[in-house]
């Protein structure tokens, strides 16, 4: 990563939109106009409030001069985990990830579990296979989030599509390495997946908008097209290939994960996906699209729990039970990690369900 130019921070006017806009701005005392204005007279003073971020790309979205404070966090959060000043539970993600090859220590081997039984096969046993599907940490081994990842296996098949998977031979994508600042361990998991992905894929299907947006904007050399699932299996409905029957009728509401919205402008697919099941009726929540409020996964945030209060994933979930939904889906592991969590904790387990776009297409095809 570059370092921001001295002429780069002068364009911020400090209008504070950044500080309005970032979402945690009312339980952290991070403040990035306040260290953009630091930077510029050499006055900085930052604590641990930089590892509070959820890099969620509000302040960057919004900016009217088009700076990017959010680089600037992740340069300063790079510089304090070269100095070693990074929070345990984050620095113990961080090594688990150089050993195992993802954040949580589970053993390598086992990464192609989830699987099982799927009839899918590694893509060392399919040599002409040009379809790779990429299932991240969180769908290869955290327990609801492989459900999600089945699912996905399910509807593909459904479709005609057979695609291949790295297995054990697949490792973190890196993008939460690289937004906690190791950017070294980043460039080595990226050359160890475009290693084992090959030049014979054309395509790369991603569970997680993580790892699309790493994929798509980090991943250096990549010629295979990137696709998250939901565009994927958008492109098939467009196609014919994906059919849906009907489902009782259920009022469904859409959260977008910033990776996928916000960070990389798919807004339309997921949705497109839903209204083609027949009984879906799909409100929006006032906080939709572009505005989506984060769920307080991301930049690291998964593995350090932050300021205190009530977590935006809480909030969240009430927003979603406003609007009469008894579905809240999303299309992203950590999202439907921490809005699960979110409904448990606002005590909203018997009126709202989360479920990833792929299980409610999983109901909806006609064998099932």
């Amino acid at each position: 990563m570059e370092a921001l130019s001295r002429h780069e921070l002068l364009a911020c006017m400090q209008c504070g939109v950044c500080v309005g806009s970032c979402p945690l701005s009312t339980r952290s005392t991070l403040n990035v106009r306040r260290i953009t204005a630091s930077l510029m007279t050499k006055s900085l003073e930052v604590g641990d409030e930089l590892w509070d971020c959820t890099t969620c790309y509000l302040c960057v979205y919004r900016c009217p001069r088009g700076t990017k404070p959010l680089d600037l966090i992740i340069e300063l959060r790079s510089e304090r985990v070269e100095a070693g000043k990074i929070p345990p539970t984050l620095r113990d993600s961080l090594e688990n990830t150089f050993k195992q090859g993802n954040p949580w220590g589970k053993s390598r081997v086992k990464r192609g579990e989830w699987a099982s039984g799927l009839g899918i096969k590694r893509l060392l046993e399919l040599e002409d296979s040009k379809i790779l599907l990429f299932t991240c940490c969180a769908s290869a081994y955290d327990p609801r989030a492989q459900e999600a990842a089945r699912a996905l296996v399910k509807v593909l098949k459904a479709a005609g599509v057979e695609p291949a998977f790295l297995g054990e031979d697949e490792v973190c994508c890196g993008n939460e390495v690289y937004n906690i600042g190791e950017l070294g361990l980043f460039e080595e998991l990226m050359e160890t997946n475009k290693a084992n992905m090959g030049e014979g894929v054309e395509t790369i299907i991603t569970t997680s908008p993580h790892c699309y947006y790493a994929f798509k904007n980090r991943y250096l050399g990549l010629k295979a097209e990137v696709l998250h699932y939901t565009q994927f299996l958008a492109r098939l409905l467009d196609e014919g290939l994906l059919k849906l029957k009907g489902l009782a009728d259920v009022v469904v509401t859409y959260h977008d994960p910033c990776y996928l919205g916000r960070r990389s402008g798919v807004y339309e697919e997921p949705r497109k996906l839903l209204k083609a099941i027949r009984g879906v009726k799909l409100v929006e929540m006032e906080r939709s699209r572009s505005r989506s409020l984060c769920c307080e996964g991301g930049g690291g945030r998964m593995w350090f729990e932050g300021p205190p209060g009530r977590r935006l994933a809480e909030v969240r979930v009430v927003e979603a039970s406003s609007t009469g939904a008894s579905i809240l889906a999303t299309a992203c592991p950590f999202c439907l990690a921490n809005l699960e969590d979110g409904v448990k904790t606002a005590g909203l387990e018997d009126k709202l369900r989360v479920m990833d776009v792929a299980e409610l297409l999983a109901q909806a095809l006609p064998s099932s």
